[in-house]
Parts: C-alpha cells; structure tokens; sequence
C-alpha cells in the first residue's frame, strides 16, 4: 500500500523530525509513503514553482491508494490536497497531535480521524488501517 502524507509546509523544514517520525511509523506498519517536501522537494534541494509544485502533487496523489493528511497545523495546501484526493475517491485518513483543532469538514470527508499523544501511538492506528486496506482488497478481488 502507497499512502501520499500530506503535512504543513515549512520552507525551513522545521518540521523534518515530524515527517521522518510518521513516515518510519508508516514504514513500520507496511505501508510506504511519498511526502512532497522530503521525495520531490528533497529537503530544500529542488524548487518548483507554486504550478509546477501542485501538478507533481496532485500526480503524486492519484498514484496513492490514500492520503494520510497530519493536520497538527493548518494550512492551506492541506485542503488543497484533502479536497483533490477526496473529489479522485481516495481515501483521507487525518491525525493530529491531541489537543489540535481538526475541522468538522476535513472530518467529514476523512475515512478515520485518529489523535496522538507521541509517534508511537501512531504503529498500530496505520497497521490497522493497512489490515483493513487489505481485506477490502481481498473482498474486491472475490467479487
């Protein structure tokens, strides 16, 4: 399973260890992901302009099975790729550091909302979001 982890933007990357953490968490559980500031972006190394950006984003989406947006912080690039990935039918999974604020609407669209108290917690909420990847799969495939 191919997840597209979507997560606020920081021109300084202030945020990698978020990234690097939920990324491994998701590795852990068997599902591999593509970020857009660590796998295209390469940390700061490329630049592509604001159009150039989005058509690589938006490509980058529809080769996932779901998105996996972290709305710890806001911003509008998340709506942005929550309401692409969700007007294409793939499925949004939202978490959060506990105690963020998560819109009712990105709840509304989400598949799951999950909050964490530390990355860890997050190992076994992907491993059984994968579990339940699968066994859909599974069901497509007896149909």
């Amino acid at each position: 399973m191919r997840a597209y982890l979507a997560i606020k933007y920081h021109a300084d990357n202030s945020n990698r260890t978020a990234i690097e953490q939920i990324s491994a968490q998701l590795t852990a559980a068997g599902i591999a992901s593509v970020c857009i500031t660590r796998d295209v972006e390469h940390w700061g190394e490329m630049y592509f302009s604001p159009e150039g950006l989005m058509r690589l984003s938006f490509a980058k989406i529809e080769q996932s099975e779901l998105i996996i947006v972290d709305l710890t912080e806001k911003g509008v690039g998340l709506g942005i790729e929550t309401g692409y990935a969700h007007a294409r039918g793939i499925p949004i999974i939202t978490i959060a550091r506990q105690g963020a604020d998560i819109s009712e609407t990105l709840r509304g669209i989400s598949t799951e909302v999950f909050c964490y108290a530390s990355y860890a917690d997050l190992r076994p909420f992907f491993k059984r979001v994968n579990e339940k990847a699968k066994k859909r799969e599974g069901e497509k495939a007896i149909e």
